[in-house]
């Protein structure tokens, strides 16, 4: 840029004028000058000081001759701006000289003489660009507006920005901007610099539309010569050739260069897209409005776009189609409940503040940019959606299929099969899906059928690329707003014609790191899993046969009535238990005092009455569920149907405010679009205090959630064939990688036996893994694909290329030609990959020359003098790729320190003021044990004594009072029956009190070093109960002084089933006993008692007591590895013949099954010793 003196002056007449039917003056006189124009960009602060004034927000007439002046001079600009970049290009910047003149040598006499006129010729000519289009003050040099061109789409800067700095930088070296009375000019650049990079801007537009007419000139002839060459003949193929327009060819040649469409959406279809709204690129009303000087190639059109919103409103005035849902309705309108995006009619942001509320955005899979709608209404509509994918399959053949992922893409398909929104033809070819991330918000029932891990042919698309997009877009956010209308479209028309420049030339990476992370990484991973399943392939794809078809026709959908009950009575317990936990504080704190009695007794009636409002909710609790009919749930007990019930209504409420948490979660490590951009103090500490405050709910939820859990499982009948649900974690990113919190309750009860999908834990792995291998055996053949697109891609262009640069009138744009010409061949080398290999290319190429020879019949290139380009190659040293900044779904970045913060929350670490800072869940993520199926030198007991024992005979329970440490045993006359019964299975009572009753019998120096569990602990453990209750429960053994750990465990599924481990510490050694010697159930079993040490060992610490074991090295073996039961009766006792020999100082006992009912006869009577109470 080149600063006049204050008082020199310049008067310039463009030659525009001098062609134009206005006389000179007139055209002056309707010029505003550019330094006094009302800026386009104005600051925030001139905003807000300008709020109380009335301001044009239109253009007048003075503003409209001025863009009339620009566009009528830009195109008399695009030859010398032509001829300039010929002979620069590639060459070092030539010095502007002090005299302006056009004559070659400048060696001819000189002679000064005031002009009139000056030709915009040049100024281009040497460099610059004016700053208005008739008498410029200022000339900004080409070369400063094509770096800030390069500069503002990395980022985003105004050109506020630069103006300001060239005014320090000219203040600093002398140079003071004045005005013709001699005062200083406080913003000397922006007004004429920010018109010159607009309308150079337009400049380049042109250009880069004159030199793509001419190379799609050569396209065609290029696609006729190919067409002609192809063989028509018929093949087994279902497909049929087509070509798509060329718009979506060059925005994605993966997706759009291929000639072969019709794949049925049902196998993946030919094309996946995805569409999403954003609300952060508002515009403000204030900013205005400017004249129209740009047409979008990304946007469409307001008027097509309205046209589409009064023809859905048209349709839905008709009577509904009632086609055969997929999913159940109840699902969809829960979908539609939960997602902003699905309540057209929601308001997210002020319309009398914002005219354009934000941008609706159609991508390809790649996340490249492919169309953009403007949303001028107060929320997401459908109209905005539906408009871009009906613009889309008017460029694309007329049998192509498309796949479109929607954060409420279920929503969508369900108003297209409801109602004529699009023509069949377009329907029948259009598949919708949700997005990947998204997918956990929807009901299960959906997710069976739109999630895209779940869909046959979607491979590992996830529908996030716009996210991941407009993390790029959110820079722009601040200058969209305040611009003018039409600025604000072409910001962001160019930056995503940028953006998607970048992307596609990023195209053979992308390939490349889909095959690397994608589907070698998942897909081994799968396949490891299936390895290790048990069923077959076969067996695994007919399990999850069942299971989709089950769980889509299961009721699983409680009334809206009773969810918004439940959310209440939810929030009621919340709030209790915020107050239980005031008062203990207040008692704590009282009892330290010297609190008088009244304040005592006072305090005491509050608690009672918080006793009996805690008692009224769980009356409420059991209420809500009581006009629900479930006739398929008769003959089984009635506090069991109520208590299922209610934790299945509970789940759904969890998995609803869960997923809230997720999003906040999401939203922040996003940063509001991008994880490079830091968010502001007060807007994290306003999510940190949002999200603290709905926790305490959920985590109410999840306990009491897991509480119905284990009363479930403590009143369970296998006979009733209903599967018990299982506990979920109460740390909310545990809770987030849970699989079972996307799945409901199961409350329909099984016919025959319980389907393993439904019961094991690994049959539901393997299938997890089975789709997993699916969708990458899917991805890797639509890479192909892509790939072979590519190569086609690449010998067409460059054809098309090679031609034009041969064809005559295209000397002009030559330079421009050859450019792209080595563009596109230094991409031959980023595009090669493992599927599509650098020979393919090279053979393209040689193909490409040679139709171009062809069809321009000179086998002479044109003669240029051209520089080649230095390159510098900088090797990687490991080989690989370096990371992008476009991270898969699975590639979760490092929390950074601003992120921190909400990852402790979320961990439940809320400060001291809240919530103790100690949670013995803490130590459990590491903790596992390794199975070596292979039985153990053992000492076996072989002693079968016959005790002699004084029996108290009575028709009366028995009370053991509390004995050797252990408190006391009750057993019933029913406990009592099923000892004397020979073929009854023992139940709890009778497991930890025989337990004990031989405890005190075979009292020694072994037991001393024994620690007796029961068989409620390690279900305490399993349904997450608190430290508390832990340690009240379980403190009494002082586990912590003993070497040896006895664990009787239930097995409640099927039959139910009783099993023994017995933890060694000084070992480090696991050691299982089954009489039946099954493998496969220990596997979860172990996670369970490994979680159950690390939990216990934690909590000795924390109540000060010197616990010295580490987790890591244990080994679980099993003590009997061959079946030693063969009846479905004995196993309790069993059970208690193996704890009888880790007793008497062995590992496994050496009766046989003749001796149970020795065993059994020999309890009952220990039983009977003991007085009657």
């Amino acid at each position: 840029m080149k600063p006049e003196h204050k008082q020199t002056k310049v008067h310039a007449v463009d030659a525009v004028e001098t062609i134009s039917d206005t006389s000179q003056t007139d055209a002056l006189a309707e010029i505003p000058d550019p330094d006094f124009e009302i800026p386009s960009e104005p600051s925030s602060d001139i905003l807000a000081q300008e709020s109380h004034i009335k301001r044009r927000i239109l253009p007048d007439k003075a503003t409209d001759s001025l863009y009339s002046s620009w566009k009528t001079l830009i195109p008399f600009l695009v030859e010398p701006h032509l001829k300039y970049s010929a002979r620069t290009l590639a060459t070092a910047l030539e010095i502007t000289p002090e005299v302006i003149s056009a004559c070659a040598t400048r060696l001819c006499p000189q002679k000064r003489t005031t002009i009139a006129c000056l030709f915009f010729d040049m100024l281009l000519h040497h460099g610059l660009f004016p700053t208005a289009p008739s008498q410029p003050r200022m000339a900004v040099s080409v070369e400063l507006l094509s770096f800030y061109r390069a500069l503002f789409e990395r980022s985003c800067d105004a050109i506020n920005a630069l103006a300001s700095a060239l005014k320090t930088h000219y203040s600093r070296r002398g140079f003071i901007m004045a005005d013709a009375r001699g005062e200083i000019i406080q913003d000397p650049f922006r007004r004429g610099l920010g018109y010159a990079v607009q309308w150079y801007d337009i400049l380049q537009v042109q250009i880069e539309r004159r030199v793509e007419e001419a190379v799609q000139n050569s396209r065609n002839r290029v696609a006729t010569l190919r067409s002609q060459a192809e063989d028509y003949t018929s093949t087994l193929s279902t497909l049929r050739r087509g070509r798509c327009a060329p718009i979506l060819i060059q925005r994605c040649p993966a997706c759009f260069a291929g000639t072969m469409f019709g794949k049925p959406t049902a196998e993946g279809g030919d094309i996946h897209t995805a569409t999403d709204g954003n609300f952060h690129h508002r515009h403000r009303r204030a900013a205005g409005d400017c004249p129209h000087f740009y047409d979008p190639t990304y946007f469409l059109p307001k008027e097509y776009v309205d046209h589409i919103g009064r023809r859905i409103e048209a349709q839905r005035k008709r009577p509904a189609k009632s086609p055969v849902p997929l999913v159940p309705d109840e699902a969809i309108d829960q979908c539609e409940t939960a997602y902003e995006a699905a309540d057209g009619k929601k308001q997210k942001a002020a319309m009398d503040s914002f005219d354009d509320t934000g941008i609706m955005a159609l991508i390809c899979r790649h996340d490249i940019p492919l169309f953009f709608a403007n949303i001028d209404s107060p929320g997401e509509q459908q109209k905005y959606s539906v408009a871009l994918l009906e613009h889309l399959f008017s460029l694309i053949p007329p049998h192509a299929t498309v796949v479109a992922l929607y954060d409420v893409g279920c929503v969508l398909a369900r108003s297209l099969s409801k109602y004529d929104i699009l023509p069949s033809s377009i329907v029948s070819r259009l598949r919708l899906a949700t997005t990947a991330m998204h997918a956990y918000g929807h009901e299960w029932a959906c997710q069976l059928v739109h999630n895209p891990r779940m869909c046959i042919g979607l491979g590992l698309s996830d529908g996030e690329g716009t996210e991941r997009l407009w993390s790029r877009f959110v820079r722009l956010i601040g200058v969209e707003r305040s611009s003018s209308r039409q600025r604000r479209l072409w910001l962001i028309d160019r930056q995503a014609a940028a953006i998607g420049s970048e992307m596609q030339s990023d195209l053979g990476d992308w390939i490349r790191r889909r095959l690397k992370r994608g589907i070698n990484d998942q897909g081994t991973a799968a396949q490891e899993v299936l390895d290790q399943c048990e069923l077959s392939i076969k067996d695994l794809e007919s399990e999850w046969s069942q299971q989709r078809s089950s769980q889509l026709s299961v009721r699983a959908h409680a009334p809206a009535r009773l969810k918004k009950e439940l959310d209440t009575v939810l929030t009621l317990q919340a709030d209790l238990d915020t107050s239980n936990t005031a008062l203990q504080s207040t008692r704590l704190m009282l009892e330290k005092g010297a609190a008088s009695k009244d304040t005592l007794g006072a305090l005491e009636a509050l608690e009672k009455g918080h006793d009996r409002l805690m008692a009224k909710v769980e009356i409420l609790y059991a209420s809500l569920n009581i006009h629900d009919q479930f006739p398929e749930l008769e003959g089984i007990n009635l506090d069991f149907v109520r208590l299922l019930l209610m934790a299945r209504d509970l789940k759904m409420n969890i998995r609803k405010r869960a997923i809230a948490s997720f999003f906040e979660w999401d939203k922040l490590d996003r940063a509001v679009g991008g994880a490079q951009q830091a968010l502001g103090t007060k807007l994290h500490q306003q999510t940190r205090k949002a999200i603290a405050k709905r926790q305490p709910a959920l985590l109410t939820a999840l306990r009491k959630f897991n509480t119905y859990c284990e009363r479930l499982e403590a009143s369970y009948d296998p006979s009733w064939g209903i599967p018990l649900p299982s506990p979920l974690p109460t740390k909310l990113a545990e809770l987030r990688g849970d699989p079972s919190l996307m799945e409901d309750v199961w409350i329909t009860p099984s016919t025959g036996q319980v389907p393993r999908w439904l019961e094991d834990a690994d049959v539901r792995d393997g299938i997890r893994a089975l789709l997993k291998r699916e969708r990458c055996r899917e991805e890797q053949k639509r890479l192909g694909i892509e790939a072979d697109n590519l190569c086609r891609f690449f010998g067409d262009e460059l054809a098309a290329l090679e031609l034009a640069l041969r064809t005559p009138g295209c000397e002009l744009i030559s330079v421009l030609l050859r450019q792209r010409h080595n563009q596109l061949l230094r991409l031959q080398t980023r595009w090669a990959n493992p599927l599509a290999s650098s020979l393919r290319f090279t053979s393209r190429a040689k193909d490409a020359l040679e139709i171009a020879i062809t069809l321009s019949g000179s086998a002479q290139t044109p003669n240029m003098h051209w520089l080649s380009t230095t390159l510098l190659e900088v090797p990687d040293p490991e080989g690989e790729l370096t990371d992008v900044q476009f991270a898969e779904p699975h590639d979760l970045p490092a929390a950074e320190s601003e992120h921190t913060a909400l990852a402790d929350v979320l961990e439940g670490d809320l400060g001291g003021e809240e919530i103790e800072d100690f949670d013995s869940m803490d130590y459990v993520n590491d903790t596992h044990a390794v199975i070596v199926w292979e039985a153990p030198e053992v000492h076996q007991s072989v002693v079968r004594n016959r005790f002699d024992v004084n029996l108290t005979l009575g028709s009366s329970r028995r009370d053991q009072p509390s004995r050797d440490g252990y408190p006391h045993q009750t057993f019933e006359l029913k406990d009592i029956a099923l000892l004397a019964s020979p073929t009854a299975c023992l139940n709890d009572t009778c497991i930890n009190g025989c337990a004990v009753l031989l405890f005190s019998e075979l009292k020694s120096v072994v037991t001393g070093h024994c620690a007796l569990l029961t068989s409620h602990d390690l279900p305490r453990i399993r349904y997450n109960a608190s430290d508390d209750i832990l340690w009240r429960n379980i403190s009494y053994t002082c586990y912590w002084e003993k070497d040896i750990w006895i664990l009787p465990i239930h097995r409640p599924s099927n039959i139910g089933h009783w099993v023994l481990c017995v933890i060694r510490f000084s070992s480090k050694e696991l050691h299982l006993f089954d009489s039946l010697a099954e493998k496969k159930p220990w596997k979860n079993d172990i996670k369970d008692v490994m979680k159950l040490i690390a939990r216990l060992l934690a909590i000795a610490r924390q109540q000060h007591h010197h616990v010295t074991t580490e987790l890591d090295g244990w080994i679980a073996r099993p003590l009997k590895i061959t079946p030693v039961q063969t009846n479905s009766y004995d196993c309790g006792v069993w059970v208690l013949a193996a704890i009888a020999a880790v007793f008497r100082g062995r590992h496994v006992t050496g009766l046989c099954e003749d001796d149970m009912r020795h065993l059994r006869h020999h309890l009952r009577a220990l039983v009977l010793s003991i007085p009657c109470s």
